[in-house]
C-alpha cells in the first residue's frame, strides 16, 4: 500500500500508546514510507489518534472514526466506569468539561493537553492530578468531541473532531459490526471469535453477530475443536528467501490476538517457554514465529539495532535481519548498524540460557493516561 491511511482503514484500527513504534508498524506494511511521510498524513487529518476499541490510543482512518466511535466508545466507557468514579469524573463534570474544551477548541484551534488543563481550570473544574485531566479528556474523546490534532514540535495536541474530520461515514450498528468483523479477519485471520472480542473490546454476542454478517466473505475451518475464520481464497505465500520483520512493541500482528500461542511454535520446539500474553515488547520474527525480541538505540546521527534471538538462526536468516534492519533505517532516514551482540555464528545469543521468551517480567497494557 502507498499511504499510511490505507494501512489503516484496511485494519480497521492500529494499537499506537506508543507514537513512535506504531508508525513504524505501519511503515511495514507499506511500499517503504519515511516517518517523516507518515507524520505529515498524521498532521493532515486523514489518520486521527484517539481512544476507541479498548481503553488505550488508536490510529484511526479519519473516514471511520464516526462509525468506530459509535459502536465501541459505550464498551471503553463501561471498562472505565470504576476509573471514572475514583477520579470522581461523572456525568455532570464531563458534561461541564465538554463545554470548556469545546469552547477552548472553536475556529481551528489546536491546544495541548496541558492547555487544555488550564483552561478547565480557569473555568473551575478542578484538575487535582494529571490523572483526572487524562480522564476528563478520554471522556471526551470517547463522547467524539475531540480526537488529535497536528503535532506542535514534540508535543500532542488535541482538535475538535468535527473540524479534523469533515464528513465521518455514518454506519447503522450491524453494518458496523459487519464492517469491524470483515476488516479484522481479513487482516488478521486465522482468528477466532475470542480473539475478535478481546481486539474489539465488544461483547462476545456482538462479535459473534459480526462475524456472522460477515461470513460470506470469510472462510472457516476447525483445527483442535476450535472455529477460525480467515480471508477468503486466501494463498499461503512462497517464501524462497527467510522473511524477517523487527515488530514494534503492541504491533497488530500480535496484538491483535488473544491466543497467539500459535506464533511461538518454533520457540517452544527449542525448549524456550513462551509466555505468549505479553502485550509489550519488540518482537524479531522469521517467517511470522517470533523468535526473540531486538532493540534501537540511537548513537549520534545513527541507529544501532541489536538483535536478541532466543534460538540459533542460519546464515540466510541473519542476512534477512540485515536487511529488516536497513529498512528501519530508511524509514528513521539514518544509517543504521547491526549489533549483534554476544552471537557470533554457530553459536546462540546467551539471552537463549534464559529459557523463556520474553525475558522480562510482563508489564500488561499501560495506563491510557500516558
Amino acid at each position: 500500500m502507498k499511504t499510511a491511511s490505507e494501512v489503516v482503514a484496511r485494519l480497521g484500527a492500529v494499537q499506537a500508546q506508543d507514537y513512535a513504534a506504531s508508525k513504524w508498524g505501519i511503515a511495514q506494511r507499506t511500499s517503504g514510507l519515511t516517518d517523516t511521510q507518515i507524520e505529515k498524513e498524521i498532521d493532515a487529518g486523514t489518520i486521527v489518534r484517539t481512544h476507541v476499541l479498548r481503553p488505550t490510543w488508536h490510529f484511526v482512518a479519519a473516514a471511520d472514526i464516526g462509525w468506530m466511535l459509535a459502536l465501541t466508545a459505550p464498551r471503553v466507557h463501561t471498562a472505565n466506569a470504576h476509573w471514572y468514579r475514583w477520579l470522581e469524573v461523572d456525568d455532570a463534570v464531563a458534561r461541564r468539561s465538554r463545554s470548556v474544551i469545546a469552547k477552548s477548541l472553536r475556529d481551528g484551534t489546536h491546544l495541548t493537553r496541558a492547555e487544555l488543563g488550564a483552561a478547565l481550570t480557569k473555568a473551575r473544574i478542578q484538575i487535582a492530578t494529571p490523572m483526572r485531566l487524562a480522564c476528563i479528556v478520554m471522556r471526551a474523546e470517547l463522547d467524539g468531541l475531540i480526537c488529535s490534532g497536528a503535532r506542535r514540535g514534540k508535543q500532542f495536541t488535541y482538535a475538535l473532531l468535527e473540524e479534523r474530520v469533515a464528513r465521518p461515514r455514518p454506519l447503522e450498528r450491524d453494518a458496523a459490526l459487519f464492517e469491524l468483523a470483515r476488516r479484522y479477519f481479513t487482516t488478521r485471520g486465522p482468528a477466532t471469535v475470542d480473539d475478535f472480542a478481546w481486539w474489539s473490546g465488544l461483547t462476545k454476542a456482538d462479535a459473534k453477530r459480526g462475524v456472522e454478517a460477515a461470513a460470506a466473505h470469510l472462510e472457516h475451518e476447525t483445527i483442535e475443536g476450535r472455529s477460525y475464520w480467515s480471508p477468503a481464497a486466501r494463498r499461503s505465500p512462497r517464501i524462497s528467501s527467510p522473511l524477517v520483520h523487527l515488530l514494534p512493541n503492541f504491533d497488530e500482528y500480535f496484538i491483535g490476538l488473544k491466543d497467539r500461542s500459535a506464533l511461538a511454535a518454533r520457540l517452544k520446539a527449542s525448549g524456550i517457554k513462551p509466555r505468549t500474553t505479553l502485550l509489550a515488547g519488540y518482537f524479531l520474527a522469521v517467517n511470522g514465529q517470533m523468535v526473540g525480541g531486538w532493540r534501537r538505540t540511537f548513537v549520534g546521527r545513527k541507529v544501532v539495532v541489536e538483535p536478541k534471538p532466543l534460538i540459533r538462526l542460519s546464515e540466510s536468516e541473519r542476512r534477512a535481519v540485515g536487511v529488516a534492519a536497513r529498512k528501519l533505517g530508511r524509514f528513521l532516514e539514518l544509517p543504521v548498524e547491526i549489533l549483534w551482540r554476544g552471537a557470533s555464528r554457530g553459536r546462540s545469543s546467551p539471552v537463549a540460557r534464559a529459557r523463556q521468551w520474553p525475558p522480562d517480567p510482563p508489564t500488561g497494557q499501560p495506563a491510557a493516561s500516558k
